[in-house]
């Protein structure tokens, strides 16, 4: 019967193989999965692993990746000896104490605390070449440089200041006990201060949520939202200069607010200047759409749900980018940016991450951008680099070489400028 078969194909997928690739092999990165558990299963020794974004959350995933590679590699004598001197180097007072469960959790914590948070510049280098130094035989980085002959990539963290209304809500969000519920409340509410209410009581299923934003529009005033203003700003500079716009957020009720702005504001239509890939929508509905926006001289705005837009989806017709929301996985975010700078692309691409200032959302960036950093520092850094390299560059307004930025109605709420 079925059963039999499934055994014997289940027997050949372990056994016969001589050797397996992974693309995209950060997928397995927990350890709790049935996927890293499988795979861990096949027998052959030589497993390659293919992966632009290696480090995702955690200095554990990373090992976990490589275990998948080369099994028990922290029990080797050349791994044993490194973490050794690693958790020699950490003379933080406390924090040694401080974490929990076992040798392998507590030098994973340590290389995370001391890349991210150490004061101590010699000691987060020392670090760095003693992980070089450890998975040097496994690891292999290479600096692609295909990204190169395009026209280039201007990325901006832009700090806006919030309206009295906006600030008002904000203050409500320490309520909030769960961080995903101040995460999605906040990204409304950093839009427009009157999406507060909406966003926690409406299920984005809802065939009326149309109707609902529509009324909603009817009633608010949009210079009371920073982001929301920001947005229509920066899309009528778009349409102005003949540059096609993408917007990408974790959710679909900020997404959903600015569709429904266009429509109103620009009379535009999904289909014919408006296009959108979220969750729900079928592969069939992703080609089309992809291939409209692309090609379509009437295309203007492009909406994406951030984790729906991975992998396989090109949007070259775009070269501006709107970031609405901080995703705490910085891979996310950077893979979303690929989707316009990438190869076809013909234009210089800006992004725009936009971080409410006094907001919760200031925090997530600096816990995200640190996570970046450990990236960074572990693949790509060196020593000529020195320490300006872990920092973001502030950058004046006046000076900051983008034309849109000298418009005036652009730049009125920006607190603050950063370029990565």
């Amino acid at each position: 019967g079925n059963g039999k078969t499934s055994i014997t194909c289940q027997e050949i997928l372990l056994k016969a193989p001589s050797i397996l690739i992974l693309d995209e092999g950060h997928t397995p990165r927990n350890e709790n999965t049935d996927v890293l558990q499988s795979l861990a299963k096949v027998q052959t020794t030589r497993k390659v692993v293919l992966s632009g974004t290696l480090y995702q959350n955690h200095v554990k995933e990373v090992f976990n990746i490589l275990n998948l590679v080369r099994p028990k590699f922290l029990r080797s004598d050349t791994s044993k000896s490194i973490i050794k001197r690693v958790m020699s180097k950490v003379h933080i007072s406390g924090v040694r104490k401080q974490f929990k469960g076992g040798a392998e959790a507590a030098f994973y914590d340590l290389v995370e605390h001391t890349l991210q948070k150490d004061e101590n510049f010699e000691r987060k280098v020392s670090v760095i070449h003693d992980l070089r130094e450890m998975t040097s035989r496994v690891l292999h980085y290479y600096k692609g440089d295909f990204l190169d002959e395009l026209p280039g990539l201007v990325d901006f963290t832009v700090v806006l200041g919030l309206s009295p209304r906006q600030m008002d809500e904000v203050q409500k969000l320490k309520r909030y006990q769960r961080k995903f519920k101040v995460s999605s409340v906040g990204s409304a509410v950093y839009l427009h201060p009157k999406l507060a209410s909406f966003s926690e009581k409406s299920d984005t299923t809802d065939d009326k949520i149309d109707a609902k934003i529509d009324d909603l529009l009817d009633k608010l005033d949009i210079r009371e939202g920073a982001k929301a203003k920001f947005f229509l700003n920066l899309l009528n500079l778009c349409e102005s200069a003949g540059e096609k716009l993408l917007v990408f957020s974790q959710y679909l009720i900020p997404l959903k607010f600015l569709e429904r702005l266009a429509v109103k504001l620009k009379g535009w239509q999904p289909g014919t200047e408006i296009f959108s890939i979220t969750g729900e929508s079928s592969t069939d509905h992703r080609e089309w759409s992809m291939d409209h926006f692309n090609n379509s001289p009437d295309a203007r705005v492009f909406f994406g749900s951030i984790k729906a837009c991975g992998e396989g989806i090109s949007l070259v017709g775009a070269s501006r980018i709107i970031i609405l929301d901080v995703h705490l996985n910085p891979s996310v975010t950077r893979q979303a940016i690929g989707r316009a700078f990438r190869p076809g692309q013909k234009k210089k691409v800006y992004v725009y991450r936009l971080i409410a200032g006094d907001s919760p959302e200031e925090e997530d960036h600096s816990t995200c951008f640190k996570k970046e950093l450990i990236a960074k520092m572990w693949f790509e850094w060196n020593k000529y680099c020195g320490n300006r390299d872990f920092d973001m560059e502030t950058v004046n307004v006046n000076e900051c070489n983008d034309l849109f930025l000298e418009s005036h109605l652009l730049r009125e709420d920006i607190r603050l400028l950063y370029r990565r």
